[in-house]
């Protein structure tokens, strides 16, 4: 992977001086005053090529300007049942910091049908948005230096090869964020994973780039004594490098630790009785905050204008076809595999919905 030298960060720069005014001010949104970082970023995502990284940038600029991303912050989805309803088929939350102050955000297994695309594409673009907005600036903050990127723990639990026909817009998802919040996950630890994601990942772990290869960390069951393990054995070494940022795993303690990595077996229930720790729910203090914010920027924003119902419509990136082809591979690999009987029984009839 090509270095990013100080020299290619100088040309990028002086490249993106020579953009038009209203990129000029989205990138400003971008950056929030760490312009070199954020260059930095886009470099790393092009291996430190200057041009690729340049094109990478102002693709990505135009998509926010286009779709008024820099708004969409100020876009609430209504009613809340409705939200309440992404809330329980998109599951995502923040379950608390790292040790060394990254936002710790978990993932599990969604259904993504109880909404339309563009609504699930909006509330993820919206989490990103506020995380780069609000979690990040206050997270640097509060640990005095700043902070840029995030943890992720994916719960796989109720990982079936039924989930697999919602991989086109996951990809989409990713695709959305490879291209336009390069660099900003530290890790990937993957928990309570079964026998199925064992044998997509043996697929899918060759497709990928070796920099994001890197990052994913498998753990064995809920991956609570390995968080915490490595985070006893790592703390006097934290100790000393606490206010750099070398890539080495940031660990979280106990209170940061998603509710499915409490304990073995507890997966990412979406009724547990105390659901303000269920980090997916909307009742959830993260959820709250977020929903309550949007409303707000909305207030701000259409101060005389009633909130109405619909979703906002990203225009989706063609690359994300390009992308299609693992998933392409992924099924046609995994009628190779010799499951389980309880296993193969569920592969007959498999087909990834790849159309546009």
């Amino acid at each position: 992977m090509g270095m990013v030298t100080q020299e290619a960060i100088d040309q990028l720069q002086v490249l993106m001086e020579e953009v038009d005014e209203p990129l000029k001010k989205t990138f400003k949104n971008v950056h929030r005053g760490y312009p070199t970082e954020t260059l930095a970023r886009f470099l790393k995502a092009r291996e430190g090529n200057v041009s690729k990284a340049h094109s990478m940038l102002v693709d990505c600029l135009k998509w926010r300007v286009e779709n008024d991303i820099d708004g969409i912050l100020a876009k609430p989805i209504v009613p809340i049942d409705l939200y309440r309803a992404i809330r329980d088929s998109q599951l995502i939350g923040l379950s608390g910091y790292s040790r060394e102050g990254l936002p710790v955000f978990a993932i599990g297994i969604g259904t993504f049908d109880k909404a339309s695309v563009h609504y699930y594409i909006q509330s993820h673009i919206q989490i990103n948005e506020y995380r780069d907005n609000v979690l990040l600036p206050s997270a640097s903050k509060q640990c005095g230096r700043h902070i840029s990127k995030c943890l992720k723990v994916f719960d796989m639990t109720g990982l079936k090869l039924s989930a697999l026909s919602q991989i086109k817009l996951l990809t989409i998802i990713t695709t959305i964020d490879d291209l336009n919040y390069p660099e900003k996950t530290l890790t990937y630890y993957i928990v309570n994973a079964p026998y199925i994601f064992s044998a997509c990942w043996k697929v899918v772990k060759p497709l990928l780039h070796e920099r994001t290869r890197k990052k994913v960390q498998v753990l064995p069951g809920c991956g609570r004594d390995d968080l915490l393990k490595n985070f006893s054995h790592q703390l006097k070494l934290l100790e000393i490098i606490a206010c750099l940022d070398f890539g080495t795993s940031m660990i979280m303690d106990q209170g940061s630790l998603p509710h499915f990595c409490r304990n073995e077996g507890s997966g990412s229930s979406r009724h547990m009785e105390n659901s303000t720790e269920n980090c997916f729910s909307l009742d959830h203090p993260f959820h709250q905050q977020i929903y309550n914010y949007i409303k707000q920027q909305f207030a701000i924003r259409e101060p005389v204008r009633p909130i109405r119902q619909g979703s906002v419509h990203v225009v989706l990136p063609d690359s994300a076809v390009e992308d299609m082809e693992i998933a392409k591979t992924l099924e046609s690999e995994l009628q190779k595999f010799d499951y389980p009987d309880e296993i193969r029984g569920s592969l007959d009839g498999l087909k990834i919905d790849h159309g546009k």
